[in-house]
């Protein structure tokens, strides 16, 4: 009866024993691995999004923010980003749009800023940009209620790029603009501070 009982508390002890180094080893090693970044674990809530084969999130964002969020996030930060880029360059070659306001002569992209808030257009544009992002925050907010809309989708597509397309097309479609917006986001920081250090038009050198 004694052998018994000491037996069984020996099995139990056993049970809370720490695993060994070789178990240790094998865990460690079956975890999914990340593409782009093949030392770190790949961030499982980047599954079912654009861009998910890569499985880059280095800082785990997805893992304590939800994932629709950041994917809205990015998404017109990408699309601002493209079109500031565009904008940007444009203006500096010299492009113009007609009838041209006198006040617009002689300005490029860096000193347009400070002369369009003294002139009032700023704040046109601030009025106009905060009254999207009201529509947009109502948007988003029903989104991560589970509208079931999904992340940057407000139902532009003028020229019909997705009409007809499979679903494996969208897809890559959607990979394009993420891809092409995440450039734009350092293109448009790499060309405004060129050209504020070198004061100088397109190219900026």
């Amino acid at each position: 009866m004694k052998t018994a009982i000491l037996a069984s508390f020996l099995a139990s002890a056993a049970a809370f024993a720490p695993a060994t180094q070789s178990e240790r080893l094998t865990t460690s090693l079956n975890y999914e691995k990340s593409p782009a970044l093949p030392f770190l674990p790949y961030p499982e809530n980047l599954k079912g999004y654009a861009g998910d084969e890569a499985g880059f999130d280095p800082l785990r964002f997805s893992d304590f923010v939800p994932m629709d969020f950041l994917r809205e996030a990015e998404l017109k930060h990408s699309r601002i980003a493209m079109l500031a880029w565009l904008g940007f360059v444009a203006v500096d070659m010299g492009m113009k749009i007609y009838p041209f306001p006198a006040a617009y002569e002689g300005l490029t992209s860096v000193t347009a800023h400070d002369a369009l808030v003294e002139q009032g257009a700023m704040s046109q544009i601030f009025l106009w940009t905060g009254l999207a992002e009201t529509v947009s925050l109502v948007a988003v907010q029903q989104m991560l209620n589970g509208s079931g809309r999904e992340a940057g989708d407000f139902g532009l597509d003028p020229l019909g790029f997705l009409n007809g397309k499979s679903e494996e097309e969208v897809k890559r479609w959607k990979l394009r603009e993420l891809k092409n917006g995440r450039l734009a986001m350092f293109a448009i920081g790499g060309v405004a501070t060129q050209a504020v250090l070198n004061g100088s038009p397109f190219p900026y050198v």
